[in-house]
């Protein structure tokens, strides 16, 4: 197994990272462990997993977006009305949320509202990127200082 994944490294990590991202339960910071533990470069180890992670938020994101109407109207039965005001107040504040989308359990959820509450492409991908990209430099830079205090 450790050698299919190094033999696939960077595809392997961004699968993981897109599944991971999406509403299966995954993890991929393990696996971006390893592949920093095994001399690959970290920039582009970041980057992959970065991508990843943010394509797998875009597909939950366009599940909201296009499933959306079915979620409001059919199974929580929202009023017009208030769909309007919680799709102004989410994109005036809300949207805000999705720096933290990398978080487990609620992170998932918070791409599918941004999609239901129809936070523009552009804002959804700046702030969910910006927020993966963080948490994987970090998990990143403590991999990498763990290596010089063997």
């Amino acid at each position: 197994m450790e050698q299919w994944l190094l033999e696939y490294g960077y595809p392997a990590l961004f699968l993981l990272s897109f599944l991971a991202s999406t509403l299966v339960p995954l993890g991929s910071e393990w696996l971006l462990g390893v592949l920093l533990l095994n001399g690959f470069d970290p920039t582009t180890t970041v980057l992959v997993a970065t991508l990843g992670n943010s394509c797998g938020a875009l597909t939950t994101y366009a599940i909201g977006l296009w499933g959306g109407p079915y979620l409001i109207q059919r199974l929580l039965r929202i009023s017009p009305d208030s769909q309007k005001r919680a799709e102004h107040h989410f994109n005036r504040y809300g949207s805000w949320a999705l720096l933290f989308s990398w978080l487990p359990v609620i992170g998932d959820p918070l791409c599918l509202v941004g999609g239901v509450l129809r936070t523009g492409f552009w804002r959804f991908v700046m702030l969910v990127s910006v927020g993966k990209f963080v948490r994987y430099l970090v998990v990143a830079k403590l991999v990498l200082e763990g290596t010089k205090t063997l």
